[in-house]
């Protein structure tokens, strides 16, 4: 089994994809625009080639260079999940005749509006919305849509350049921010309980199955910077509020024609119980989410992701023993990180339910909370019971603290 991976070294998570690859039988041929020399060892240790490109992120480009570079070999398999390059990747699958999610199919992923129209098409309950390219079709998308709306990029991830706006002037603001975003969905904003939808998905069939929730919504997390942000999973899936949830999830899937991987979602669920679809992408979500669920279980997905691109199957045996939190922290002050308080008896309190613990240390910078939902760092903390999760989460954002200062 010979597969094709985009970007071996970045993000974080991709050398543990590579090496579950590897450690399936799959023989792995990364792709990237360093050189191999730059890749983290767990990278090189698992691929046994290297393909460096001139421009990654130019699709004809990487097309045609890997066209050439490869021709004459027969590839099973070209994997992405990075997504600025899930759509590259099936533009190589087509170029190479190799099986998999096509760039059409593919898009529905990445193009929110398609999106929600393919969704909508289907008979499920998805935000009102329009796609806009200048500043007077935002406004006019705004008189359709009303206020409450949400602006946000089309073919963006996470929170990132989103904005909630309640009156014209909020509207106006965030126009301005988005500037350089070149096509935005203007959309309903839906008022309720945020929750992920996570799955390995065989031909289109999830064969793992997950759910979070996040606390507070991303939106407002990233609003607020004192606020420690905690994304939860949900141990007891049986839940009729969280069946709802996957139901519309599985709904989704088909309505986009999902193919083999991973695919993350997010729903909402309103006071009256209606549940809501967000978006969803075609590959893992992000901010250490796998590692939360591997912990979630004691498995390893890294490893069953691989499985199931490579043979179609996956071998998870372990039940859903905890629920496992991860809490961001966020520094006061600018500049570098002077001091901790609060983690040695963090630790002392809680020691058996803490998974990893990597905050900041004294003498590094702070880093962007705006641009990176990790921030100044963060810790995973697991609990049989929901309530014991929380009690953990809570504990860690309201007993650590990170200190910054310029020169310091």
């Amino acid at each position: 089994m010979r597969v094709v991976f985009l970007s071996p070294g970045y993000p974080a998570e991709m050398p543990e994809f590579v090496r579950g690859l590897a450690e399936v039988g799959a023989q792995v041929i990364g792709v990237g625009e360093g050189p191999a020399a730059g890749l983290p060892e767990k990278s090189r240790k698992a691929l046994a080639e290297y393909i460096q490109v001139p421009k990654l992120f130019d699709e004809d480009s990487l097309v045609a260079h890997l066209s050439a570079a490869l021709r004459g070999r027969k590839v099973d398999r070209v994997e992405s999940l990075w997504e600025p390059l899930v759509h590259a990747a099936a533009r190589v699958r087509e170029a190479l005749g190799v099986p998999g999610m096509s760039a059409d199919t593919v898009n529905g992923f990445r193009d929110k509006q398609i999106m929600k129209e393919r969704v909508a098409r289907a008979g499920l309950r998805v935000p009102k919305a329009a796609r806009c390219r200048t500043a007077a079709e935002v406004r006019a998308a705004a008189a359709a849509v009303g206020f409450p709306l949400i602006l946000k990029p089309i073919a963006g991830a996470g929170s990132a350049d989103t904005f909630r706006c309640d009156t014209p002037a909020q509207l106006d603001e965030a126009i301005k921010k988005t500037a350089q975003v070149t096509e935005a969905s203007c959309e309903e904003f839906i008022d309720g309980e945020e929750y992920t939808y996570d799955t390995i998905c065989v031909n289109g069939v999830p064969v793992y199955e997950n759910v979070c929730r996040y606390l507070p919504r991303p939106l407002v997390a990233r609003t607020n910077e004192w606020i420690s942000p905690a994304v939860v999973t949900v141990r007891d899936l049986s839940q009729p509020h969280i069946q709802q949830g996957m139901q519309l999830g599985r709904g989704v899937m088909r309505a986009l024609g999902m193919g083999t991987g991973f695919t993350h979602m997010e729903w909402y669920r309103k006071p009256d119980g209606e549940v809501v679809f967000g978006e969803i992408g075609c590959r893992v979500g992000g901010a250490r989410l796998i590692d939360q669920m591997n912990f979630t279980s004691d498995i390893d997905l890294y490893r069953e992701w691989a499985r199931a691109v490579c043979f179609g199957k996956v071998q998870i045996t372990r039940p859903r023993s905890y629920n496992c939190a991860i809490i961001f922290k966020r520094a006061q002050g600018q500049g570098t990180i002077v001091a901790i308080s609060g983690l040695r008896d963090y630790i002392h309190r809680n020691r058996d339910h803490i998974m990893v613990e990597e905050l900041l240390r004294p003498g590094q910078r702070r880093r962007d909370w705006k641009q990176t939902l990790v921030s100044d760092g963060y810790l995973i903390v697991r609990h049989p019971t929901w309530e014991g999760a929380l009690a953990l989460a809570d504990d860690a954002a309201q007993t650590i603290g990170l200190f910054a200062r310029e020169g310091g």
